[in-house]
């Protein structure tokens, strides 16, 4: 791709850019991926969020209870909330994300390019069709992928709809290999999807992993797990499509061939009470901490040596994988989940089963408990492998797109 001689940094900085970001709420995950590229020079970067959800609305988005993030998710970037004009607002529907003022931000072209987190959203589609409309570059992230179970009809409906206006985007932003493939299979060309993959807070998850990893024996303490035991830990809301009730079934087989294996299960929801039962009922090795807030949950992943993550389709990346792989654990993920391709090397970083099969789930457990000095090394491999999933490369990829989408171009053809 030719830019003129000049690397993407260079033009990025050099024509002083200014990017506006639209995404729906403030997310733990996107906060200091934002402070990255509002620190980077020649970049004028400025949010806009739909909405601020309510404690309230937390729960009732499957974490079960009501909580406030309790690590900083506004610092260190510009942001504005718009007014969300939806009649129920947040919840995740569609209607839920209302905000016809970014027509107007757009329409005065307050920036060069617009970043759209996602469009399964009114509020993006109000930002995209803003920018169609007056002729400012969109770029669109998305996780999505192809591995998702749907109906034919469904099928077909994506397929046309999706193939008239993914071509349109000025980039697609990729978090991984399965988004990717998904944005050439709706017709985006190749050399405009970047990837900016899914990340944590590097500094962070640098930082506690160290300073706690000598206190692992007393943070198994307090979760009455056993000094000696292998431990496999589940971590998020206790919903249909994470399959929590797949890993108390797979800590029952796999602990029934090794009694040194026990569970821990991190996170609330509605399926936490079949959970609970399941294993009183059953006698099964597994403890419950309930919700945990990000400034503790680090304290869980030293005091596992794995992480399970047994959902569907639905789960369109993971980023517990990322932060369990930053505390050096190895992870189990079914096939269907997102950021299997990228982060799970069967053998290397962890395992790979197929979704629902409870059996092959045991297996993949047994087979890391029976050489713990093989899964700490595994674990080590994971960590070294985010390195090219950091805040960093997220930025860097921004960047690039950026550059590229600066080139002359024939622009928003008609569909």
């Amino acid at each position: 791709m030719d830019l003129g001689g000049l690397i993407p940094c260079e033009l990025v900085s050099q024509n002083r850019m200014r990017l506006a970001v639209v995404s729906t709420h403030p997310i733990q995950y996107h906060s200091a991926w934002f402070r990255a590229l509002a620190a980077y020079p020649g970049l004028n970067t400025h949010v806009y969020y739909c909405h601020q959800a309510t404690p309230r609305e937390q729960a009732e988005a499957g974490f079960g209870v009501e909580f406030a993030w309790d690590v900083p998710l506004l610092e260190g970037y510009p942001h504005t909330f718009l007014k969300n004009v939806a009649a129920s607002p947040g919840h995740g529907e569609f209607g839920g994300f209302d905000i016809p003022e970014i027509k107007e931000i757009i329409r005065r072209r307050e920036h060069d390019v617009v970043l759209v987190n996602g469009w399964h959203y009114k509020g993006a589609w109000q930002a995209i069709r803003a920018c169609w409309q007056w002729k400012v570059k969109v770029m669109v992230r998305g996780d999505s992928h192809l591995h998702t179970p749907r109906s034919i009809a469904k099928r077909a409906l994506k397929a046309f709809t999706y193939r008239r206006f993914i071509p349109r985007f000025d980039a697609c932003l990729a978090a991984g290999q399965w988004s990717r493939e998904y944005f050439l299979h709706y017709g985006a060309s190749p050399e405009r999807i970047f990837r900016v993959p899914h990340a944590i807070d590097d500094r962070r998850f640098q930082i506690e992993p160290e300073r706690l990893e000598p206190m692992r024996s007393d943070l198994r303490s307090d979760k009455e797990l056993g000094e000696n035991a292998v431990v496999f830990m589940f971590s998020g809301k206790f919903i249909p499509k994470k399959r929590p009730l797949d890993f108390v079934r797979g800590v029952e087989r796999a602990a029934q061939r090794n009694p040194q294996i026990q569970g821990l299960m991190v996170g609330d929801g509605p399926l936490r009470v079949a959970c609970e039962d399941l294993v009183r009922e059953r006698k099964i090795p597994i403890r419950f901490t309930g919700f945990v807030n990000q400034s503790e949950i680090i304290k869980a992943y030293i005091a596992s040596d794995a992480l399970v993550l047994p959902s569907d389709g639905g789960e369109t990346w993971g980023l517990v994988v990322n932060e369990a792989m930053a505390c050096a654990r190895p992870c189990i993920v079914s096939d269907r989940v997102g950021c299997g391709p990228d982060l799970v090397i069967p053998h290397e970083t962890g395992s790979i089963f197929p979704v629902e099969n409870v059996e092959a789930l045991a297996n993949s457990m047994l087979g890391l408990a029976a050489n713990p000095t093989r899964m700490i090394s595994m674990g080590i491999t994971a960590r070294g492998r985010l390195k090219n999933y950091s805040i960093k490369s997220a930025v860097d990829g921004v960047i690039e797109s950026l550059a590229a989408t600066h080139e002359p171009r024939v622009l928003h053809a008609t569909s």
